[in-house]
């Protein structure tokens, strides 16, 4: 009689069970005190996580890490220099859930949009970043296994939220007029050749360079105006200091050569080309 009874009620519960997987099939999903139907999803929605902030450090990792995990700022990421291997992997160091915000864009802009870190996730690589010499800036380059490391997390990252190439960003792209990182050192083309972020095509910014050479002074404005229709902040009481750092940030990031934040002929055909292959801000 027990045994009977035990087969009865274990019938039962997967009777239950069954059903319970059948509704969540349907869309319905049983809750204590409640039912939740997923089967009308809104049109008008979108992944919070939109874009992908790159910064470095300026500072040692224990610095870095210190600073990071202070009261100031944070960040979803920290990248070592030299990332400790741990069975044969490199170790990254998530500090803020990519659930929660990270304080890591400070005042910036993107593709029409302000609140960055409402829409971003922030990753630190350690770098020493910048030093001044005769009135010149001096970069710190970035170490090939700290980028062997940064890949599979961007593009792991990249995967869970369909973030767009256009907006995987530096920091100097989003706030031009505060920040230089992750400056010209970082291997942006690298990065696309793995498939992420944004780059031209050689092709077509020979195609807008139409015979000029690269050094070519052209129209500051019609520079500006590109950069604003890809995405950059460009505001009509700019200084022409503020203008050149706008200028500036873009040629860190898609011409690290030179960065004078001059108006030239390449200049403009990458920008020609970038909005060609990505289309501009909305």
């Amino acid at each position: 009689m027990k045994r009977l009874l035990l087969l009865l009620s274990l019938a039962l519960l997967l009777a239950g069970c069954a059903s319970e997987e059948k509704e969540k099939a349907q869309g319905v999903v049983n809750k204590p005190g409640y039912q939740l139907d997923t089967l009308h999803p809104a049109r008008n929605a979108y992944p919070r996580i939109k874009i992908l902030v790159l910064h470095y450090t300026a500072g040692d990792f224990d610095v870095s890490l210190a600073t990071l995990t202070g009261s100031q700022v944070s960040a979803h990421y920290l990248v070592p220099a030299d990332p400790p291997m741990q069975k044969g992997k490199p170790r990254i160091y998530q500090l803020v859930q990519e659930r929660d915000l990270a304080w890591h864009a400070g005042p910036s802009f993107w593709r029409g949009a302000t609140r960055i870190n409402d829409t971003s996730i922030g990753i630190e690589l350690e770098n020493a970043g910048w030093t001044k010499s005769g009135g010149e800036k001096s970069f710190a380059p970035f170490a090939q296994g700290q980028i062997n490391a940064l890949i599979p997390l961007v593009k792991d990252i990249i995967a869970r939220y369909h973030i767009e190439p256009e907006n995987i960003v530096a920091h100097a792209d989003i706030a031009p007029q505060r920040k230089d990182d992750p400056g010209p050192m970082f291997p942006w083309l690298q990065l696309s050749q793995q498939g992420i972020g944004a780059w031209p095509d050689n092709s077509r910014v020979a195609y807008y360079l139409h015979g000029q050479a690269p050094g070519t002074p052209t129209s500051r404005l019609v520079l500006l105006d590109l950069l604003a229709r890809y995405g950059y902040e460009v505001t009509p009481g700019m200084t022409a200091q503020q203008q050149r750092r706008v200028i500036m940030a873009f040629q860190m990031h898609f011409r690290p050569a030179r960065w004078d934040g001059q108006a030239d002929a390449e200049t403009q055909a990458i920008a020609e080309a970038l909005l060609e292959k990505y289309g501009q801000a909305s």
